[in-house]
């Protein structure tokens, strides 16, 4: 089965965010990231990877100034099979129809669009401050 071990919460400001999560629910920083795609900050409470990001395109269609859940990961040993599942039916891989580049330590497309639109990834790979990491 497939876990969930990641969220993304896209927001305007992730050093107001970062302040509010961990103070409120005792999150544990885990690093700044900036790249391409986003800026912001990963959490953990020790089973999920959480990040608090202001991306720097719209990638969801709904405007720059959007705040709330932007899309969800999930770990797996069989991500081959979710991928093809995802395929079969009718979920396309998010990079292509955002023209994004794959991040270059993926050996596949890492985000699709399924069900409804709603945007997740697919990973082998635990996120930083997972139960399943190692490091």
């Amino acid at each position: 089965m497939s876990q969930l071990r990641h969220l993304v919460i896209a927001t305007q400001d992730p050093a107001k965010a970062l302040e509010f999560y961990t103070n409120v629910f005792g999150f544990k920083e885990l690093k700044y990231m900036d790249n391409e795609r986003a800026s912001g900050y990963f959490l953990t409470d020790g089973v999920l990877n959480i990040a608090l990001l202001k991306f720097k395109t719209d990638q969801l269609g709904k405007g720059m100034d959007y705040v709330g859940l932007h899309h969800f990961g999930v770990f797996t040993d069989q991500a081959d099979h979710c991928v093809d599942m995802v395929e079969k039916l009718g979920g396309v891989p998010y990079i292509d129809e955002m023209d994004l580049a794959p991040l270059a330590d993926r050996k596949r497309p890492d985000k699709f669009r399924g069900f409804e639109g709603m945007v997740f990834d697919i990973s082998e790979e635990p996120w930083p401050g997972n139960v399943d990491y190692q490091k």
